[in-house]
């Protein structure tokens, strides 16, 4: 595995992610709110350390940072397969986040308003971790090409 090609495939995946989330909230009202659960996540990760969370505008720039940085290395995991599995690899990384992003908020106690409000919310959700996931894997394929092809030289 090519550790700057993956982790660099994991950023993309990430900025396409949040690209298209924070892009399509603006206008679709039963867009999933990752921004919200990332918030609520932090606030009440502070509350728990008997820290004040900040006010609004920097706990959503908090989030942000949060949701890029973690995705990105979530989506590096796209390389582990190689070339020839990126494709499955980023598939099932966005699949499996985005079932995750569904299923998971409301037992940790975040709610299930920011990704699974409505069935148009929940596939928005796991349709936009797909994207991700394959946009990392459109990534690292290209990435990879060259030493691909000086390998089979």
């Amino acid at each position: 595995m090519e550790a700057l090609e993956s982790f660099g495939s994991g950023v993309a995946g990430a900025c396409a992610l949040t690209l298209i989330h924070e892009t399509v909230r603006r206008v679709v009202p039963d867009a999933p709110r990752m921004d919200v659960l990332g918030m609520r996540a932090i606030a009440k990760s502070m509350r728990a350390a008997d820290a004040e969370p900040p006010a609004e505008d920097e706990l959503h720039k908090m989030a942000m940072a949060g949701d890029i940085v973690g995705n990105s290395l979530y989506y590096s995991l796209v390389g582990l397969g190689g070339r020839e599995k990126a494709w499955m690899c980023g598939a099932l990384l966005g699949l499996s986040a985005g079932v995750g992003a569904v299923l998971l908020p409301e037992p940790l106690g975040l709610g299930d308003d920011a990704s699974a409000r409505t069935p148009a919310t929940k596939a928005m959700t796991i349709a936009w971790y797909l994207a991700g996931g394959l946009a990392a894997a459109a990534t690292y394929r290209c990435l990879t090409a060259s030493t691909s092809s000086r390998e089979s030289d």
